[in-house]
């Protein structure tokens, strides 16, 4: 069994629907609970079930996120960001308003908990934060197009299959030149 607890939240999973009604009902002795029945939304995620599988996604999110930005009319994009495309600290116009700039990566960095197509990209543009420029906000603008192109895009996680993690990492340190190597942490 799991619980997930978030603020007056409460998400409980389980393969035993029996134990899921004990501890419902424990808990309902201490505390007054409202059961909402199976799980459709929660935090911004998106989950919907059926007998192939599990899909979880932030569609409504990503529509926001284009929505405040202005970039719901905009062209799709068919990729994150250029595959060229080189970052650096100081080539480039110093943003007016970094705040905007910081706000919109945060938004971006919570999609990427159902978009792991964007981490790389939207990790690599939260490490100019500080003092973000001109050349870094027309990557996030990119990315804003290529969601545009399938804002339901999410994970699905098929009921037939055994659970298997696999996770790959490939690094380009030549796309970041002025961040020394030593700087990056490794775990």
């Amino acid at each position: 069994m799991a619980l997930l607890v978030y603020v007056d939240d409460m998400f409980l999973a389980s393969n035993d629907k029996q134990s899921i009604r004990e501890f419902i009902v424990f808990m309902n002795t201490h505390f007054k609970l409202k059961d909402l029945g199976p799980l459709k939304f929660f935090l911004g995620l998106e989950i919907a079930r059926s007998t192939a599988g599990i899909s979880i996604c932030q569609c409504k999110f990503a529509l926001d996120i284009l929505s405040d930005t202005g970039h719901l009319a905009s062209k799709p994009s068919a990729f994150p960001m250029d595959s060229n495309a080189k970052f650096s600290a100081s080539d480039g116009e110093l943003l007016n308003d970094p705040k905007s700039y910081r706000r919109l990566i945060g938004r971006l960095l919570y999609l990427t908990i159902t978009r792991p197509d964007l981490t790389f990209v939207v990790h690599t543009l939260s490490q100019f934060m500080q003092a973000p420029r001109k050349p870094h906000l027309d990557v996030v603008f990119h990315i804003l197009r290529y969601i545009k192109a399938a804002p339901g895009q999410g994970l699905f996680f098929p009921a037939s299959s055994s659970c298997h993690l696999e996770a790959f990492y490939d690094s380009d340190w030549a796309l970041i030149p002025d961040v020394p190597f030593s700087s990056f942490v490794f775990f």
